[in-house]
């Protein structure tokens, strides 16, 4: 079976070094050169466009950024209905708004394919061990049929529901830990500012009754420590910013969520974008704080 791939960054790149490893057959583009040579080099048949991906492939994955750049891919020039894609099956795998997939899904049937969205939970390396939780939304008989691909990059699929309720969830679950991350910083810098060191106060965190995985795992980073890049500012505040406009679009008020996206804003704009999320806790101390002084 051939897989065709749009989106070739962090996550893309894993995803077709595992199924590369499980024996599909891909064909594969991103807009950025750089991603596309070095996904050549490692044997990834390139496309010309999404449209030819499209073409190609009997089911095709989309790992995108954000909406406007999904909604290109599909319908822009050169995009995949563009192409005749009767029987296909799409899996988009970006984080996006609801009302993305909800505009999506009838312009892909109308042509005669089908579409699911599986937004997933994990980083990097579950990508590699197959351990992603996929939040999936759109008809189940779709979802089964995106089984032969997901049952490679997942531990489990989750039915949310129908199309935009996988998406849903994953703005609810970055929600969440954009918050976390916020009151993380906050408490690193009240604690600084008190006079405490930082090795001792994460000493006492990772055993407090807010603890959590992410927390232990991104423990050297918060002690300015290298480390990989696993989830960028830039897209977490993306992704908050999705989360406070899908819930503004449906009368739920987001104080909590408004204010962290605020944060992730002022590191985005001082230039600190690139930077792993655990880097916000540096951000807040060094420089957010000194508007204050």
């Amino acid at each position: 079976m051939k897989i065709g791939l749009v989106g070739l960054g962090r996550m893309g790149s894993a995803i077709s070094e595992r199924l590369t490893v499980h024996g599909f057959e891909l064909v594969a583009w991103d807009r950025a050169d750089q991603a596309t040579k070095a996904a050549a080099a490692r044997g990834i048949a390139i496309a010309s466009n999404a449209r030819a991906v499209a073409e190609t492939a009997e089911i095709v994955i989309s790992s995108i950024t954000e909406d406007n750049g999904v909604r290109a891919i599909f319908t822009g020039p050169n995009g995949f209905l563009e192409a005749d894609v009767a029987g296909k099956l799409f899996i988009e795998m970006s984080t996006l708004q609801p009302m993305t997939a909800r505009e999506l899904a009838p312009l892909v049937e109308a042509k005669g394919a089908r579409l699911i969205e599986s937004p997933v939970l994990g980083t990097i390396p579950s990508v590699r061990e197959g351990k992603l939780l996929s939040l999936a939304g759109g008809r189940v008989e779709d979802i089964e049929r995106a089984r032969v691909v997901l049952d490679k990059l997942t531990r489990r699929v989750v039915h949310m529901g129908p199309h935009g309720a996988g998406y849903a969830m994953k703005l609810a679950v970055n929600l969440g830990l954009g918050a976390y991350i916020q009151a993380v910083s906050e408490s690193l810098a009240l604690g600084a500012r008190q006079g405490l060191d930082l090795k001792a106060m994460l000493d006492v965190l990772k055993e407090a009754p807010t603890a959590t995985p992410w927390l232990a795992a991104k423990l050297p980073v918060l002690l300015g420590q290298p480390g990989d890049v696993t989830l960028d500012i830039r897209t977490m505040r993306k992704d908050l910013m999705s989360a406070v406009a899908t819930g503004a679009s449906t009368g739920v008020p987001m104080p909590l969520g408004s204010g962290a996206l605020a944060s992730f804003s002022a590191a985005v704009a001082a230039g600190a974008g690139d930077g792993d999320l655990a880097d916000l806790a540096a951000f807040v101390r060094e420089q957010m704080l000194q508007s204050f002084k």
